[in-house]
């Protein structure tokens, strides 16, 4: 598998100091992208998929400072890489039950809900915090948008984890 970047202490992708995984591979490439270095599937880092959950899992808590976790991209939601999302999340989650972890998508909630070939709601949306969805387009894009960068993109909260 291939991922583009992983920062241990990142204050600007989600709340608080995070862990921030950047996938490789997107294909919506979206105009005015901030990681276009992201779009190429053969790009970035190859990385055996355990060693990397390794890497995130011993980051969240390095050095005794627990961080939140943050997944963007490329595209962390599409077919070559939502497997292995699905596995990291299951492992973050049951190592660290109480961080807030947020997901970056160029899909749309409802493109994500609708697709047969996977079960976003029990695989991802269970595990999450925070979603924030939908393609970056530049001709709506607002620096002053939390957790965003343009103006179509939505924050969905998905917060009673303790039930699911």
């Amino acid at each position: 598998m291939r991922y583009a970047d992983l920062k241990e202490n990142d204050i600007v992708d989600g709340k608080g100091v995070c862990v921030s995984l950047w996938m490789q591979g997107c294909p919506h490439k979206c105009p005015g992208c901030h990681n276009p270095e992201t779009w190429d599937f053969n790009g970035g880092q190859e990385i055996e998929p355990n060693k990397l959950t390794d890497k995130v899992l011993k980051a969240i808590d390095k050095n005794g400072v627990k961080r939140n976790f943050s997944i963007l991209g490329g595209e962390p939601l599409c077919p070559e890489n939502r497997e292995y999302i699905a596995d990291l999340l299951s492992k973050v989650r049951k190592q660290y039950p109480d961080i807030k972890i947020y997901i970056w998508t160029g899909y749309v909630l409802d493109q994500l809900l609708n697709d047969v070939t996977f079960d976003y709601d029990k695989k991802i949306f269970s595990k999450i915090n925070y979603l924030i969805d939908g393609p970056f387009i530049q001709s709506e894009r607002d620096l002053t948008l939390e957790l965003r960068g343009s103006k179509n993109q939505c924050i969905i909260g998905f917060y009673n984890l303790t039930k699911r």
